[in-house]
């Protein structure tokens, strides 16, 4: 299952059927779990920790020194949980002292390829990146978020669950739960009505479509439409959800 060309450092863990391609350097920090295949030339370093049953494709980089000027050499990681697809030059860089220390990735994920998380991110479960999305420091992205090719996230962004963005997407504040949005800079464009059906939570698409037009077209102040959402969400979990993501946003959102 090793390839007689991939270079396993000592101290390296890897479990029982993991594979690991041709010339492929796992460093003696690296742990990674049962299942996991680990295609041609790939580099995987610093303290890196993978699941089980995850596929990384060739030319892909997992947890090397963040691309960050502070960074001063301190003893931070990568945390990658089960069932991911990485494909081809994906880029995880590992976290910095001046955050959570780790950047993470949660399970069931389909990251395509030229995708680049920098340190500290935060990624849930199965969400999608299409090509070329890029990540800046210290993001997160809640579950079930789709990313269109080639969206761009601002650092200290945070990404609502069950959101999406269209291809050349700029988000340079939180995106809320739920939302739809496209362009540069990015602009909402109602609620993800495809991803919610397919995700058993059609029955809350007309609430949050009443939640939505009162955010976004009612005319009302920021405070006027969250007292009013207030209302909303004693109805509807999903209203609350997106609430609470609109009250706990530092960098505001979209508008």
């Amino acid at each position: 299952m090793i390839h007689p060309t991939a270079i396993i450092e000592p101290g390296a863990k890897l479990a029982a059927g993991v594979s690991v391609g041709a010339y492929s350097l796992i460093g003696p920090q690296v742990e990674i779990d049962e299942g996991t295949v680990i295609g041609p030339h790939v580099v995987l370093t610093g303290r890196t920790r993978i699941g089980r049953n995850n596929r990384i494709w060739q030319f892909s980089s997992i947890g090397e020194t963040p691309q960050d000027k502070k960074y001063d050499d301190e003893d931070t990681a990568v945390e990658i949980g089960d069932g991911n697809t990485i494909r081809e030059y994906v880029t995880i860089n590992r976290g910095t002292a001046a955050d959570a220390g780790v950047t993470r990735v949660g399970n069931d994920n389909w990251i395509m390829a030229n995708v680049h998380f920098a340190h500290d991110c935060q990624i849930g479960s199965h969400t999608i990146f299409a090509n070329l999305c890029g990540l800046a420091g210290h993001v997160k992205i809640e579950d079930y978020v789709i990313l269109g090719g080639a969206t761009l996230v601002h650092q200290f962004v945070r990404v609502g669950a069950h959101s999406f963005t269209g291809m050349g997407t700029y988000l340079d504040r939180d995106l809320p739960p739920f939302v739809r949005a496209a362009g540069n800079m990015a602009q909402p464009y109602g609620i993800n009505t495809v991803g919610l059906r397919r995700r058993g939570l059609g029955a809350s698409i007309d609430a949050l479509k009443r939640a939505y037009r009162t955010l976004y077209r009612s005319g009302l102040s920021q405070d006027e439409a969250r007292r009013e959402l207030e209302t909303q969400a004693k109805d509807c979990a999903e209203v609350r959800r997106l609430l609470d993501f609109l009250n706990a946003s530092e960098r505001g959102y979209i508008r």
